[in-house]
């Protein structure tokens, strides 16, 4: 029988079945366009390397990053443990107080007027004129979670129950740091079902109270006992299983759900619509760490890409969902060791023109670079494995397998960059030795990674992957084969 080649597409999401026999494709450190404006383009999706990270600022002090926000001003502030920042726009951190030290993520409004933070315990100004910080101290702040502005207020959950209370309107400096910020009447319940509140989010001009168990939208009307009141008909039968999973993108927010059925699913939340975005595959394995409840969700736009992000560090792990295209991949860092670990940032923020987000562990400030390689120098490794390859189950022989991504890209002229090819034939459960192929120097434009003589398979997975410093575009691969006699 004549050989056979073919083009293989990428064209099949990563992350759908939670078995390898359905699916078990893998995306790591790669992000999907779909050419769908192209229609004579060779391939329908193509992979291009999730942003690298370069330094943009230092802190004082190296440790864990807690949050970072932007202003309404375009100023923005920056949490180190327990250290303070304001960023200049010229991208330097200048310490302007410490709060208590607590392992809690840090979350912020601010009213043009102040910036709020709360810590789950403390709550804490700052005035947006002189950066000067204080601590809130009027016996009616009760502690939050959350904080959110609405109608000139700021909205906060009063931790572990089902209440949410409000501050007065335009709060400043001087009310929020001594006595009169708040009336103690001025405090309400989700009415709906009593699971405490963990989560409130401002979207389109209204309040998202997100509980453990159930979601009730508030709007304000102004009522004299108290301005906001709950909408009618609108009551959402999902809450949220990791406090910190919480984002919000446009008119959109996304958190890891959980109602009385159960926990796990990745949801969006568009008005009083709730849309389960993750996959089987997703949510098999957010349930396999030994914690997600701990998650950290946060959103940034690249190019035309925007996406939301979930770090779980007790089990190391990072996941992004690509907003424009619906696909799921894995944001991993690599050790010294080579292995995947969470990235490296706990939170983000678009300030003087850029996207920054803040390092976990030293609590440097980093650039989310789309133009950027590595993280901060160190090489970021990207995986793609390709569809199931079956004729029937009868036995194929693989004589060649070709990758078809850009080469010639290199920045660096002392390395030649590699990608290596691997592949299983047990349906995707283990894979041989990877085996190394040039990717062509600068400007070897026509370079081929071309790997022969790959023996024969019933089902045959293939793996790429390369770690190089420079750009690449990956439409998937080239097969030729031969069928074997039955």
């Amino acid at each position: 029988m004549a050989a056979q080649r073919k083009r293989v597409e990428l064209i099949s999401s990563a992350y759908d079945g939670k078995s390898i026999i359905a699916s078990g494709q893998e995306c790591i450190n790669l992000y999907p366009e779909i050419n769908q404006l192209d229609p004579q383009a060779p391939a329908r999706v193509t992979y291009y390397p999730f942003p690298g990270t370069t330094l943009y600022s230092t802190p004082t002090t190296a440790d864990n990053s807690r949050g970072c926000y932007r202003t309404s001003l375009g100023t923005a502030f920056y949490v180190v443990r327990q250290n303070v920042y304001f960023l200049s726009s010229s991208g330097v951190l200048i310490f302007i107080g410490a709060i208590a030290d607590r392992q809690s993520q840090i979350k912020f409004a601010d009213n043009g007027i102040v910036c709020v933070m709360v810590d789950g315990l403390n709550g804490y100004v700052i005035d947006l004129a002189t950066n000067a910080l204080g601590i809130i101290t009027d016996p009616n702040f009760y502690g939050a979670d959350y904080v959110a502005l609405l109608d000139t207020f700021f909205i906060f959950n009063r931790p572990a129950t089902n209440q949410f209370y409000i501050s007065t309107s335009n709060a400043s400096y001087v009310l929020l740091t001594t006595v009169g910020a708040f009336d103690p009447l001025d405090i309400a319940a989700k009415s709906g079902f009593s699971d405490p509140i963990v989560g409130i989010v401002a979207i389109h001009r209204e309040l998202q109270l997100i509980g453990e168990l159930t979601t009730e939208t508030w709007i304000g009307t102004g009522a004299a006992d108290f301005y906001f009141q709950q909408q009618q008909g609108a009551y959402i039968e999902h809450g949220c299983a990791a406090q910190y999973s919480i984002a919000t993108m446009d008119v959109l927010a996304f958190f890891i759900m959980q109602d009385q059925q159960g926990s796990g699913i990745v949801a969006q939340l568009q008005g009083y619509d709730v849309t389960e975005i993750s996959t089987p595959r997703i949510v098999n394995m957010i349930k396999s760490y030994d914690s997600f409840e701990d998650a950290i969700g946060f959103c940034f736009q690249v190019d035309d890409h925007a996406f939301y992000v979930m770090v779980f560090p007790t089990a190391s792990k990072g996941l992004f969902y690509d907003i424009k295209s619906k696909q799921w991949g894995e944001w991993n860092w690599n050790d010294e060791n080579g292995n995947f670990l969470r990235p490296r940032l706990n939170c983000a923020m678009f300030v003087n023109g850029i996207n920054v987000g803040g390092d976990w562990e030293n609590g440097k400030l980093l650039k989310i670079d789309i133009n950027a390689y590595t993280d901060e120098g160190s090489p970021i490794v990207r995986v793609r494995t390709f569809p199931h390859m079956s004729e029937g189950n009868l036995k194929v022989t693989y004589l060649q397998f070709q990758a078809d991504i850009e080469p010639g890209t290199i920045v660096d002229q002392e390395e030649t960059p590699e990608m290596s090819l691997s592949w299983s034939d047990d349906k995707g459960k283990t894979y041989g030795n990877p085996v190394m192929e040039s990717m062509g120097r600068t400007g070897e434009y026509d370079v081929v990674p071309t790997w022969n003589n790959l023996g024969e398979a019933r089902d045959r997975v293939f793996k790429l992957s390369w770690s190089t410093n420079n750009k690449t575009a990956l439409n998937g691969g080239f097969t030729t084969t031969k069928a074997a006699k039955k």
